[in-house]
């Protein structure tokens, strides 16, 4: 691949690929993110080009190994052009189906089509899906369009177009920062600062070293945003990258990438590289002046490095600590240089909005949060996966219109959105919208955009005793309040979910919670007691159950349960006592079975293994 020199060869690339692509008359758009890699798409894929090759389509029928498509629980899924056909759970047995039929023939196949839960109607276009219809899909849309390992792909589809805007002579580095301040761009990490202040600042921060980075250290329980975007687009954020690196006087960037993301690591390794080639970073970028590159570092997977000074001392080869932000990372970051740090999906966003305008960006969403987010949607809901809504979009229009509810009829009981920093809200608040300032008010926090849902089978005393147990892993220890506060707040939530717990002790655990979060360091021990608080000011009778009745109303805290059979419901068919790995369930075949308290462990195959609701938790 030659290198472009120029604004003109790469324009000129970009038809040439045009004009040679319109020999395909079909595209084949298979999902290969992590999600239906898990489900064997790329031998989904190895059959589709073993039968496009059987029937000499290979110069007419085009497969793409794509990125994320979003609808993780469909996979694999593929979409077929033309016609926007979509194709779910997938095997390899169905290639010969999908090329015969559908490629050759334009026959629809049923069984691969989408089938809604709960009205059973049968979905051919991706488009009229109700899970995509609900959506915005700015972003995540371009993922399908792309081989992530591909470069051309990426062009052809516009990419770099709005790197070759600011290049020209007359936009200037202050053009870019304006724009993406009147854009109304906020961070999609967790805080949501508005971007284009953050630039603005590290541009006028004196020093002529300075340094972007991307923060793609996603470690949220839940989520997996930022992953699937650097999947299955690299070049996306890195064009990003490069318009960053133009507007604040950068001229070296990182993208720091957890080392459990193989597929994020191997990708962007790949995109940097042909970028290169391309001379799309380097020295004198298409013929200008400018020269940038950028390097991948690898995280090892300490949830407090997603925090940007424990970030910079991880690439820096230091712990993964912070440190206090008397002066701000703009000014004394990486290096203790000016240094302008954004997540995946912020990056993402910008080379948009060079191109459409800001008007363009924030003509979506609300006031104080423009634009659209990315939301990983899990738990127990029907449709999982990744979401892009606008900004300001009810909770409860992403939970049933797009989520499509209860996975099970259970009542959805709350959410919890933003990671183990974020809070938990009840179902009597969901017509609040998806917004940084409203939803920090109640205690919670959009953050990076983890939304679990939890239907009545849920303990909200547990809930916060597992965020906490997990907090405090991934504490770095390094400040008293933080290191402690979890420590001392998990010990009282376990007193509680384990039948010790007092009524003077939620006092306590209110005032400890409020302490931790005023006095930490950083942003980790700062929002780790959201989900204490939020349980405990929307779900407070729960904490009194477990208290005075010394009861878990949701059947989930061991020490506060007991399993039975219903003898009127059991058939005696002896599936259960099978099931029990503990020898706990006696009983004669086709007689009631009977549980025997002192071995059995609390488990609940048993309950999960019965066909006929025998078994109760008390």
């Amino acid at each position: 691949m030659l290198r472009l020199n120029s604004i003109r060869e790469l324009d000129h690339l970009r038809e040439y690929l045009k004009e040679k692509r319109q020999n395909y008359s079909t595209t084949i758009s298979l999902c290969g993110g992590t999600g239906c890699q898990a489900s064997n798409s790329q031998v989904v894929a190895e059959a589709l080009k073993t039968e496009l090759s059987r029937q000499d389509l290979e110069e007419k029928v085009r497969l793409c190994l794509t990125g994320c498509h979003g609808f993780c629980e469909q996979g694999p899924v593929m979409v077929i052009e033309p016609g926007n056909i979509l194709y779910c759970h997938l095997s390899p047995e169905d290639a010969f189906e999908i090329v015969y039929q559908t490629v050759i023939n334009g026959e629809i196949i049923e069984r691969l089509l989408y089938t809604d839960p709960i009205s059973g109607e049968k979905y051919i276009t991706e488009e009229d899906i109700p899970f995509y219809k609900a959506q915005d899909r700015q972003i995540l849309s371009k993922n399908r369009k792309v081989d992530p390992c591909v470069v051309e792909d990426y062009i052809v589809s516009g990419g770099y177009s709005a790197l070759s805007l600011v290049l020209n002579n007359g936009y200037t580095p202050e053009r870019i920062v304006n724009q993406v301040i009147e854009s109304g761009l906020r961070g999609r990490g967790g805080g949501g600062f508005p971007t284009g202040r953050k630039w603005l600042e590290c541009r006028e921060a004196p020093g002529d070293e300075k340094y972007v980075i991307c923060n793609a250290d996603e470690g949220d329980p839940g989520a997996y945003m930022d992953r699937c975007v650097l999947e299955g687009n690299p070049h996306l954020v890195l064009e990003g990258m490069i318009i960053g690196a133009r507007a604040v006087g950068a001229s070296k960037g990182y993208i720091y990438v957890r080392n459990e993301y193989p597929l994020a690591v191997e990708h962007s390794r790949v995109a940097v590289e042909q970028a290169r080639e391309l001379g799309l970073l380097g020295n004198n970028i298409l013929g200008s002046p400018f020269s940038f590159d950028v390097e991948i570092a690898r995280g090892g997977g300490a949830f407090v490095c997603g925090e940007s000074t424990a970030l910079m001392a991880s690439i820096e080869g230091k712990v993964g600590e912070p440190r206090a932000k008397d002066v701000h990372t703009v000014v004394d970051g990486l290096y203790h240089k000016p240094t302008t740090l954004n997540n995946v999906e912020t990056w993402a966003n910008v080379p948009s909005i060079i191109l459409n305008g800001s008007s363009w960006f924030n003509s979506r969403g609300t006031k104080g949060s423009r634009g659209t987010k990315i939301l990983a949607l899990t738990g127990r809901i029907r449709n999982t996966g990744l979401v892009e809504v606008p900004m300001g979009i009810p909770i409860r229009d992403v939970v049933y219109d797009i989520g499509g509810g209860s996975v099970n009829g259970n009542k959805i009981k709350a959410v919890q959105i933003g990671g183990p920093s974020g809070g938990c809200l009840p179902a009597e608040i969901f017509d609040l919208p998806v917004d940084f300032d409203i939803l920090a008010e109640a205690g919670s926090m959009v953050g990076s955009g983890g939304m679990v849902v939890m239907d009545e089978s849920s303990c909200m005393v547990d809930v916060a005793r597992y965020f906490l147990e997990f907090l405090q892993d991934e504490s770095c220890g390094k400040c008293v309040p933080c290191r402690l506060g979890i420590d001392r707040m998990l010990e009282i939530i376990t007193d509680i979910t384990e039948g010790r717990g007092t009524i003077g002790q939620l006092d306590l655990l209110e005032e400890l919670a409020e302490t931790v979060s005023e006095t930490s360091l950083c942003g980790l021990g700062k929002t780790a007691p959201n989900p204490v608080l939020t349980t405990l000011h929307y779900f407070r009778p729960e904490y009194e159950a477990h208290i005075y009745e010394k009861r878990c109303p949701a059947g989930v805290c061991k020490e506060l349960i007991s399993y039975s059979i219903d003898p009127e419901k059991c058939t005696g068919c002896g599936v259960c006592l099978k099931s029990c790995a503990h020898g706990a369930i006696s009983g004669e075949n086709k007689q009631p079975h009977v549980i025997n308290t002192e071995f059995c462990q609390k488990c609940g195959i048993c309950r999960s293994e019965c066909r006929f609701d025998a078994i109760q938790v008390i």
